[in-house]
């Protein structure tokens, strides 16, 4: 029986990765911020020395010098890629096969995270196909961008640190998963307390009980002046990312904490940035970018189709909305969950941008790792025909997305 599901998940793993292959036939591989700085950085440069082609606008220029504005994180997830491209191997940054490797890691690792679960066998692959091919993470990632490819990491990173922190706990393992996460994207480091959380907490406090968000905070200090090496064993590959990402800061913007996003030409005159990068005055609009933007119709095409720029992430993963289920295996993990989702939202909610072209919200790819894993709290041991419907539903219109922006003009008419 294990070895008939080890093979099973084995071939959804390959399955997965090879429909996020082909999903493009034309992945934006041009959009090469990252590959094209990991180049430089094995040459002792952080920046171009040449303008850049026009369509990477995101350059900063200062001095001479282009900069990019991704994090320090994204570059050294690229390095290896370079380092083919140096050997002659690669010519351009491999946007089909990194979509495709991300979405067959995240598979692995959301089947690793199922099989804690009191599921019946075939339930982990559905609910994992419901991440995987249900949600504008499909279609988003298989653009293949620097900015998809970076969420891609991110989603990859996080679910590898679940499994690390909450299910066989190995914290060297999860902090590098976790560095992976937030060196894509940065707003994750904020979960550091939850990780940490999970990997000093006691086997006999995996209960039902609640857990309030600063009776959490104060286990977390109580656990950790007991349990320093696990806490070394975490932050390490963490903490030297994140001071080499200060300096990272620094040498190219004279700012440790600046990033230098505000320092694209002529990013701060977009009517969406009308007050900074960042601001609580976006959250209204935000809200209404991803949970009820409506999908639209054109006159050239029958059917509905989502807004290129946005759209509601209800109408085309509703699914999701299992998160809110009464019940769960253990209330303390479900919470933390919640809190993990509510901490990146907000963030991104503060955000001017909604993401500019996509599908649905690409940004709250951030958080699918933490809604699977409250799904799974309070899922039921059968799946009702209800929730199949959902997910059916789900995946069909994350189809129909993915044809519309990868195979079709219809949304550029």
């Amino acid at each position: 029986m294990l070895k008939s599901a080890g093979k099973t998940d084995f071939w959804f793993v390959i399955l997965s990765s090879a429909v996020y292959f082909f999903s493009n036939p034309q992945p934006q591989f041009f959009y090469d911020y990252t590959f094209k700085i990991a180049g430089r950085l094995l040459q002792g440069s952080i920046g171009l020395t040449e303008p850049p082609p026009t369509w990477l606008n995101e350059f900063v220029p200062d001095g001479g010098v282009w900069y990019s504005v991704f994090p320090l994180g994204s570059v050294l997830s690229m390095l290896p890629f370079a380092l083919l491209q140096s050997a002659g191997v690669i010519s351009a940054m491999p946007s089909g096969f990194l979509a495709a490797a991300l979405a067959g890691g995240t598979a692995f690792f959301l089947l690793k995270i199922a099989e804690n679960y009191p599921l019946a066998a075939e339930h982990k692959y559905f609910y994992s196909a419901a991440i995987l091919f249900g949600t504008f993470a499909w279609t988003n990632l298989t653009f293949g961008g620097a900015w998809q490819i970076a969420l891609g990491f991110a989603l990859f990173g996080q679910s590898a640190a679940i499994y690390y922190s909450i299910f066989r706990r190995r914290p060297f393992l999860a902090g590098c998963y976790f560095a992976l996460a937030f060196g894509n994207r940065t707003e994750v480091v904020l979960l550091a307390p939850i990780f940490l959380y999970f990997l000093t907490r006691n086997d006999t406090e995996e209960s039902s009980q609640a857990i309030s968000f600063s009776d959490g905070l104060c286990s977390i200090a109580r656990r950790m002046r007991k349990s320093y090496k696990i806490l070394a064993a975490f932050c390490i590959v963490p903490f030297l990312l994140g001071v080499s990402t200060l300096a990272y800061n620094f040498v190219r913007f004279e700012s440790v904490l600046d990033f230098g996003y505000a320092r694209i030409p002529g990013v701060l005159s977009e009517p969406w940035y009308n007050y900074g990068i960042f601001s609580i005055k976006y959250i209204p609009r935000q809200v209404y970018e991803m949970l009820f933007k409506p999908w639209e119709f054109r006159q050239s095409f029958p059917l509905p189709v989502p807004n290129g720029f946005s759209s509601s992430i209800l109408i085309s993963s509703p699914f999701l909305l299992l998160i809110f289920r009464r019940g769960a295996m253990c209330r303390k993990r479900k919470t933390a969950a919640f809190i993990a989702i509510s901490a990146i939202t907000f963030i991104l909610w503060m955000h001017g941008n909604s993401g500019g072209w996509q599908f649905g919200y690409r940004y709250w790819i951030d958080c699918l790792p933490w809604a699977f894993l409250i799904i799974l709290e309070s899922a039921r041991p059968q799946l009702s025909r209800f929730e199949k419907s959902l997910i059916a539903y789900s995946i069909a219109i994350n189809l129909y997305a993915t044809w519309l922006f990868h195979w079709s003009d219809i949304l550029r008419r």
